[in-house]
């Protein structure tokens, strides 16, 4: 259940951000095709995060440490545009018009999911 949870959240931000970000679309021909495309993108998305993220961190450890961090947002743009083409391989109508559209793309990604986050608390994290 919670994985659904998870799952619904990174739809929303997704969804968020392309109503927000230019360069970010999904253009499905029908609301549920936009839907059923968030919920595909999102998935790839967390895929992509959870296989590849932690990876990146041990091996890339001192470049975080130099940049105090900043690196973060060039991964996380890096990762999205990913996303993106793993996407675009599957057939997906979902479009990431370059790295700064990644970038800006990724950061309200995250500053969503984290709002919704915080306002749908976990049932494990209460008890």
């Amino acid at each position: 259940m919670a994985f659904l949870i998870r799952l619904a959240i990174t739809a929303v931000a997704l969804w968020v951000t392309t109503l927000i970000v230019p360069g970010v679309h999904v253009t499905g021909r029908n609301g549920t095709e936009t839907a059923l495309t968030l919920v595909a993108v999102a998935l790839i998305f967390g895929v992509v995060n959870a296989v590849l993220k932690p990876v990146i961190k041990v091996f890339g450890c001192v470049f975080y440490l130099l940049t105090l961090g900043l690196i973060a947002l060039v991964v996380n743009a890096l990762l999205f545009l990913l996303t993106n083409w793993i996407a675009q391989g599957l057939d997906l109508p979902f479009q990431v018009d370059g790295f700064w559209a990644a970038f800006w793309g990724a950061i309200v990604m995250a500053v969503v999911s984290w709002l919704i986050t915080v306002a749908v608390p976990d049932r494990l994290e209460a008890r």
